[in-house]
């Protein structure tokens, strides 16, 4: 299949492209803008950001993702260190324990020191939501010992729909705004994120302390399948369907109204799975179908960080807002900004298929 990329994200490209060449030695370069970029962006493995999206960023130490570590049975592993899918997946299978744990401060160090050695006068930190995981805490009690101003970010979200806020991020800092500026438009952004999901069982969430509100649920939970949602940062029960495809229609319908409440062109959606890729697959290309104003939805496993507590057969869509700037990114001005000019075509993206 051809990927298409999200305008806002080639013009990031070549955004960083041009100031990398303004700063080059011995290039005129009297037409390209200065090197205006000193904010670094850091967040954690929970963002769901696509591998080869990160590498495309992580060079130049302007984006860093701090693992979140996931144990299965006595062995630690770190998330983006290791690859953990198949052990996560069989560990789940298996029933065997599985916990997971917030990266420590020290980890959340070491990124701002290295953001301030590569000459960064700022970051904005941008993590899990607080209500399902201490890591916010963490980056704050970081942010306390070092000398580079840090501006830590609840997303109050997860997965992919916190990455839409780190992408945000990284457009508003790479046009050269202050770290409080990309801090408000990363914040705009998160706020204009819902993420809906349908988990075969709530088994995994109840280990995991999970689920909130959707507690009152686990006594009737082997003859219910549930549609969830984060909202406010916490994991709340939307409606209980009696079987698995109707429950997948259902949530196919939630977030149809979703795009439908949304101006003309700026909703964005991702898909979350984890042991049922042809599943998300299929739900991708329905929501292609249902949203012929959406650019194809970006499908990925579930970190599994995330894919610790929901388990395996989850199914999950994102629906977030674009990032693209008309002339260029003014948070203070700008922030509702839409990708009028955004990619229509209907095959679903693979989130490894594609650098950005």
């Amino acid at each position: 299949m051809t990927d298409r990329e999200p305008p806002a994200w080639l013009w990031l490209k070549e955004r960083l492209s041009r100031l990398r060449q303004s700063t080059t030695p011995g290039r005129a370069g009297a037409e390209l803008p200065p090197a205006v970029v000193r904010t670094a962006v850091v967040t954690d493995s929970a963002a769901a950001l696509p591998v080869e999206w990160v590498k495309a960023f992580i060079a130049d130490g302007r984006l860093a993702v701090v693992p979140m570590p996931v144990m299965v049975g006595e062995e630690i592993y770190g998330e983006g260190e290791d690859d953990i899918t198949q052990t996560l997946a069989l560990a789940l299978a298996a029933g065997s324990s599985v916990k997971t744990s917030r990266p420590s401060p020290g980890q959340f160090e070491q990124a701002y020191l290295a953001a301030q050695e590569r000459g960064f006068e700022a970051v904005v930190s941008i993590h899990i939501s607080a209500g399902l995981s201490g890591t916010a805490d963490a980056a704050r009690l970081a942010a306390h010992r070092v000398s580079i101003p840090v501006e830590v970010l609840d997303s109050r979200t997860v997965g992919m729909a916190q990455g839409m806020g780190v992408q945000s991020a990284l457009v508003a800092a790479a046009d050269g705004q202050t770290a409080a500026e990309v801090r408000r438009f990363a914040e705009e952004r998160l706020s204009r994120t819902k993420v809906y999901f349908y988990v075969p069982s709530l088994e995994q969430l109840r280990r995991g302390g999970r689920i909130g509100t959707a507690a009152s649920w686990l006594g009737a939970m082997l003859s219910i399948k549930p549609i969830l949602a984060v909202d406010d940062g916490k994991i709340v029960p939307l409606e209980r369907v009696r079987s698995a495809a109707k429950a997948v229609a259902r949530l196919e319908e939630i977030v149809a109204a979703d795009v439908a409440a949304r101006a003309v062109g700026q909703a964005r959606l991702a898909v979350h799975h984890f042991g049922n890729l042809a599943e998300a697959e299929l739900l991708a290309s329905r929501l292609g179908a249902n949203c012929p104003e959406c650019p194809p939805a970006q499908i990925s496993a579930l970190p599994a960080v995330l894919a610790a507590h929901a388990g395996l057969g989850v199914l999950a869509v994102v629906v977030g807002e674009s990032s693209t700037p008309g002339s260029g990114v003014n948070p203070a001005s700008r922030a509702g900004a839409a990708s009028a000019g955004d990619s229509r075509g209907r095959s679903p993206v693979r989130a490894d298929d594609s650098p950005l």
